[in-house]
């Protein structure tokens, strides 16, 4: 069983602003209660200033209510191998170092619609942790996260 460290912050999780205080680890949100580990923050800072990963997928494990790394592309994979290795029946986070950061929420149609609001209501939540995230977006196909489409959207 993988042992995961909680972020001494608490990031929100959704736009509701009810927060309360718990156990002394930051801030909890009062509907989602996701917690995003250090390893997506040290994974993604390894990304973003020591060039270590190309792309990292994350994914929420809803059983322990932690959004966790799931997969990294280290420093000679693309963005095709990054597309590549998303699920076609699952939903996931994906960031990618292009010259500037996106975040994409994966959400195939054959995901379930459970999984597809959990991300939804959660994406915000993981941005903020992720200093540094330039774009977002949303895609249900591999057509819709394109080369084409992330330029259009980063101009």
């Amino acid at each position: 069983m993988m042992h995961h460290t909680l972020n001494s912050d608490l990031f929100s999780l959704s736009a509701i602003k009810n927060f309360s205080r718990n156990n002394g680890y930051g801030f909890q949100d009062a509907t989602t209660r996701m917690w995003v580990t250090d390893e997506c923050k040290n994974s993604f800072m390894e990304m973003k200033w020591k060039k270590v990963h190309m792309f990292i997928v994350f994914k929420i494990d809803e059983g322990s209510q932690l959004v966790t790394v799931d997969k990294v592309g280290g420093p000679g994979k693309g963005y095709d191998e990054l597309v590549a290795s998303l699920p076609t029946d699952d939903c996931r986070y994906a960031v990618f170092d292009f010259d500037f950061v996106t975040i994409d929420n994966w959400s195939p149609s054959a995901s379930r619609i459970r999984a597809k609001m959990l991300y939804a209501t959660s994406k915000e939540g993981l941005r903020r942790a992720l200093e540094g995230i330039h774009y977002d977006m949303q895609a249900t196909d591999p057509t819709e996260m394109g080369m084409d489409v992330i330029k259009d959207r980063a101009k």
